[in-house]
């Protein structure tokens, strides 16, 4: 598994709700999104579906791009997931494998 850290988009269904985050451990924040173990926008909004992430080879340049990510157009995301995840298929069970 990548030991840096991630950069991550979760929605609430295709061209639905997105949220962008960073973590270190990108198979235990998914679950916890999905499982809705924390307060916060992605569980008012119930965003649960892992539709695009990216690793960096450390948490603090995985920081710097999330930040430049969360200023972008909703349609700069949006055309950023369709690249790698046309379908908006849920990539957790990608990385569940882990």
């Amino acid at each position: 598994m990548h030991k840096g850290g991630h950069v991550y988009i979760i929605a609430s269904k295709r061209y639905g709700t997105l949220y962008t985050g960073v973590t270190s451990d990108l198979k235990k924040r998914i679950y916890e999104h999905k499982n809705e173990l924390f307060e916060g926008f992605s569980k008012t909004h119930r965003i649960k579906n892992l539709v695009y992430y990216e690793p960096h080879e450390t948490i603090e340049s995985a920081i710097l791009r999330e930040k430049q990510i969360k200023e972008w157009k909703r349609a700069w995301k949006i055309e950023l997931i369709e690249k790698s995840n046309p379908y908006w298929y849920d990539l957790y069970d990608h990385i569940k494998k882990w």
